[in-house]
């Protein structure tokens, strides 16, 4: 085997056995965000305590458990789609047409925390990445 053909294969090797570092890579990529943001979509629907929250979304919710699942990808250190097809999320600007109540965060919340246990293995990082969505869902409120 030449040199080259040896630093290829080690390269190929470090590539297939990387420690995951990003929450993305953590949680299982693509697959597992994607069954994440459905499973957050499908809470939201059937649940009767989220039924304000699911009121102010337009129907029917494709369109948004796609951006939504888009912009997860981007927000847990995947690829940046959201950004190259949406612009820079300017999530409080985006939000500013609606009243975001506090109680239409803690909504929010109750479907994504049980939408990130149901699906996030590691409770540790379920935990810590509900820690930054529900500052993130605070800064969102704009009507008391």
């Amino acid at each position: 085997m030449s040199i080259l053909g040896y630093f290829n294969k080690m390269k190929e090797k470090k590539r297939r056995y990387k420690t995951p570092t990003t929450p993305y890579e953590l949680i299982g990529g693509d697959a597992k965000v994607t069954q994440l943001a459905n499973k957050f979509y499908d809470i939201m629907e059937q649940d009767p305590f989220a039924a304000e929250l699911l009121a102010l979304h337009p129907k029917p919710l494709d369109r948004i458990r796609h951006v939504f699942t888009l912009y997860l990808i981007m927000w847990l250190g995947g690829p940046n789609n959201y950004e190259l097809q949406f612009g820079h999320p300017r999530l409080r600007a985006r939000h500013l047409p609606f009243s975001v109540t506090p109680e239409l965060k803690r909504q929010w919340m109750y479907c994504m925390r049980k939408a990130m246990m149901d699906t996030v293995t590691d409770i540790s990082l379920a935990e810590k990445l509900l820690h930054s969505l529900d500052q993130l869902a605070e800064h969102m409120i704009n009507t008391d």
